[in-house]
This record gives C-alpha cells, sequence and structure tokens, in this order.
C-alpha cells in the first residue's frame, strides 16, 4: 500500500473516532505498516548481515556456496550473492582424530577453502590451539555441495599438515589450494611466525609430495620469543594465489582481526611469474622480506578488513572477506567487492570516467 493512502486513513481516523480509539487503530496501523516492510524482504541474511569470519567462494550450478569459520564449518547458499541461507555446517560433531591431537579442540574449525577436481569438492579447514602453532590443516571431500542433491555426504580424510611447537617456525592452518601452469597442486598456509608457507601436495590432494618441496612465500620479520599476541608488526596470516594473466598473485592479511572495533586488518598483495615465486610488490620488495602492496584497508566504516579469497564468476572476480562492521559494534560481516584489473594489478573499487 502507498504511503500516502496510510496517512488518508491516519487523518480519517482523527476526524472520525475520539482520540484513545483513534490512538489505539493509528497503533495498530503502524504496525502492520512495519509488518509490511519486514515480510517483503526476501531470504534470511543479505550481504550486510551475514555474520562471518574468513570466508571462501565458489558456485554449482546457479547457487552460491560461502564457507567460513565456525562450529563444525558454517555453510551459506545463494543464487544472487546478495540474499543468503543459513545450511547445515560441514561435521555435525568435532572430527575426532583433531580432539585427539589438538588439546582442547571442541570443533569450533577456521579458515575453510573450497575447490573443484575431477568430480569432487576439496573442502581444506584449520584445527588449531589459539595463539599457538599447536596446528593442523586437514581435508574432506563432497561429490555435490547441494544438500539436497543424492550422494550428499563430506567425507572426512584427516590431516594434511601438522605444525608442533618447539619443532616448527610455522603454523598449519589458513589453507588455500592452488595448481600451477602445469597443474601440480601446491597448499599455501600460514600464520605469523616466520611466514606463509607453500608445499607441493601429491595428486591425491590429501598428501605432501614426495620429496618434499617448501617455499616461504611471504613474511614479516618478528621475535620468536614473543608470543603472537605481542608480535607487533610481525602480523601476518591468511594467504590465498589466485592465476589471472601470466602472474600469480598472493593475497595476505597484515595486522589484527579479531577485535572488534579495535581490528586493523588490511589485505595486501604481490605477484609472481611463477606459484613458487618470489612474489613482489608494486615497488619490486619480496614478500618473504616484508613487502606487500595495500589493496583494501579499514575506514570509518568498516574498522578492519581482511582474510580475503577470490573468485571468478560469469567473467568477472571477486573479492570476498570479512570485515568490522563500526556501525554495529565492530560485528564480522560478509563482503564483497568486484575486482578490476589495471597495468596486471588487482584493485578495488576502480569505475570507468
Amino acid at each position: 500500500m502507498p504511503f500516502s493512502r496510510w496517512v488518508f486513513d491516519i487523518h480519517k481516523l482523527l476526524t472520525t473516532y475520539d482520540k484513545a480509539t483513534a490512538m489505539k487503530i493509528y497503533l495498530g496501523l503502524i504496525a502492520l505498516f512495519i509488518a509490511s516492510i519486514s515480510f517483503a524482504q526476501p531470504g534470511q541474511f543479505n550481504d550486510t548481515l551475514v555474520p562471518v569470519h574468513d570466508p571462501v567462494i565458489t558456485r554449482q550450478d546457479s547457487t552460491y556456496y560461502v564457507f567460513s569459520t565456525g562450529q563444525g564449518i558454517n555453510v551459506y547458499s545463494s543464487t544472487d550473492m546478495k540474499h543468503w541461507k543459513r545450511e547445515s555446517p560441514v561435521f555435525s560433531s568435532a572430527p575426532q582424530w583433531a580432539v585427539q591431537t589438538i588439546p582442547g579442540f571442541r570443533g569450533h574449525i577456521w579458515a575453510p577453502d573450497i575447490s573443484y577436481h575431477n568430480g569432487t569438492y576439496y573442502l581444506y579447514y584449520s584445527v588449531s590451539a589459539f595463539g599457538k602453532n599447536t596446528s593442523c590443516i586437514g581435508v574432506a571431500t563432497n561429490k555435490t555441495l547441494n544438500p539436497a542433491a543424492p550422494g550428499f555426504k563430506w567425507i572426512d580424510h584427516g590431516k594434511v599438515i601438522q605444525s608442533v611447537p618447539g619443532r616448527d617456525l610455522w603454523n598449519a592452518i589458513d589453507p588455500n589450494l592452488v595448481r600451477d601452469e602445469k597443474g601440480v597442486p601446491w597448499l599455501v598456509f600460514g600464520s605469523f611466525w616466520n611466514g606463509m608457507k607453500l608445499v607441493q601436495l601429491d595428486t591425491s590432494l590429501k598428501s605432501v609430495a614426495q620429496p618434499e618441496q617448501w617455499y616461504t612465500v611471504a613474511a614479516r620479520k618478528r621475535d620468536f620469543v614473543l608470543p603472537d599476541s605481542v608480535a607487533g608488526d610481525a602480523a601476518i596470516e591468511a594467504p590465498f594465489i589466485y592465476r589471472h594473466g601470466k602472474y600469480f598473485y598472493l593475497f595476505t592479511s597484515f595486522d589484527y582481526c579479531c577485535r572488534g572495533e579495535k581490528s586493523t586488518y588490511k589485505m595486501v598483495v604481490g605477484r609472481s611469474e611463477k606459484v613458487q615465486g618470489p612474489y613482489v610488490d608494486k615497488d619490486g620488495v619480496p614478500m618473504n622480506l616484508g613487502g606487500g602492496s595495500t589493496l583494501l584497508e579499514g575506514d570509518k566504516d568498516w574498522n578492519g578488513v581482511g582474510h580475503n579469497a577470490v573468485a571468478g564468476f560469469n567473467g568477472t572476480d571477486y573479492l570476498v572477506f570479512h570485515a568490522y562492521d563500526a556501525a554495529d559494534k565492530g560485528r564480522s560481516k560478509l563482503r564483497f567487492e568486484k575486482l578490476a584489473w589495471i597495468n596486471d594489478w588487482p584493485v578495488v573499487g576502480w569505475r570507468p570516467r
């Protein structure tokens, strides 16, 4: 009903009934008007309300799926990337191997990564003790992402990589699968410590290839005596590699997430013609020596932005990430931005003149 019609009805009430009766009817009309607006909104979440950390996106048929950090791994689906439905988590209970491996683990799983190869979806995920490199990356597979499809079932294959305090100066979380120009699979991962690591996987995508090949693709100098919580400028995590044209682009997040309105997260990028690197920023500084060109950072509306993935749909590349909403007490929300490529570098928010 047009708003002018509501105004006409209210005026008629005030000229027809006593004030008390008119007020009761008036309040009822207001409630009905608000309800009519509310029920007109489709979906369970819109794109600025989805509560996520560490999102990654893919598409099957006409449906988009976002996977993110959460109890059992959170899953959302959408047909338009605007209105989202929350699906059941990947795991209904904590993987037993992770409970036995990670002290105190109860099923809150971090930073999933989704990819599709030879008829199967591969979902890498992180289990960790907070603030320590007592961590593992596991992998689960499914033939379909549609919960209503025949054969929908997540099969867990357990541990792929593990980091151990006192042995490793790297952290086995935040995985992302990428293939090089020959189709060889690699897993990039890492958080804090001595940087983002890249290791070759075997053809099963469930184990490290032999003989092992390891690379440090990004790092920030830190004092290893200090815990991550006071590591200062060394804060780095969430690597993601995306191929565009002749380059592989390494995205990673600097500074601090997970602090609401005090979050300082931002995304940086470098590029290389080889998946193994070296990745350099716009100034030619290698990312494994602290380099990284800023792609997107927080502002007065979004306190911090980071832990991104990149995906291409219908000829358009999208940056998907989480951001801390300044208008909602710094709560973490799902965000999308279109990526343009200017002089072989990704640009957010660019519009042709």
